[in-house]
């Protein structure tokens, strides 16, 4: 399993996930760094930590930052961001990775993830932080640790929402897994 770490400390789960965004924000560099089968397997390492991280907050983070005052509308728009982001990831690796048409996808790609990760970090972790205790925040680190190594190993765009994430994950994740065996991913 790519990218998805358990961590035994305390530190919530806004310090988890900023943790993570510092990671995705380096893999989506080191993409376009690179060509060949080492893009292919940077760009897989990257989408199966972005199919699992946003599984993760919109099964964890968006239920918790609707529980805040204001926070619906925060949480509505990362959904939709998010959903956006899982058509495009979805069409990206359904492309040839050193063929033009991918360059440039990704390119637009990598900006609106780097996009969505700083609108997290500047109107939804404040809100969490402010308006949830410092043990509610640890435990929903568990809870979204748990969350990501459950989760599908690619984009499923179908899922829109968090009761599609619970009711379609299990089986979305178990046959990302299958193919991913047979793929060598």
């Amino acid at each position: 399993m790519t990218g998805v770490r358990e961590t035994t400390d305390a530190r919530d789960v806004v310090d988890f996930l900023l943790d993570q965004h510092q990671q995705i924000r380096g893999l989506l560099s080191d993409v376009l760094d690179v060509r060949g089968p080492e893009r292919q397997r940077v760009f897989d390492e990257v989408r199966e930590l972005l199919a699992r991280h946003e599984t993760g907050e919109e099964m964890v983070l968006r239920p918790l930052t609707r529980k805040t005052p204001d926070g619906s509308p925060v949480a509505d728009a990362r959904f939709a961001e998010e959903n956006e982001a899982k058509k495009v990831l979805a069409r990206l690796e359904h492309l040839d990775v050193d063929g033009a048409e991918f360059e440039s996808t990704f390119t637009g790609f990598r900006l609106s993830v780097v996009d969505h990760a700083a609108a997290e970090e500047r109107d939804e972790f404040p809100l969490l932080r402010r308006d949830h205790d410092a043990d509610t925040l640890v435990r929903a680190r568990g809870r979204l640790e748990r969350a990501e190594k459950m989760a599908p190993t690619h984009p499923h765009p179908s899922a829109r929402s968090t009761t599609a994430n619970y009711v379609a994950g299990p089986f979305a994740a178990m046959l990302d897994r299958a193919r991913d065996a047979f793929s060598g991913s």
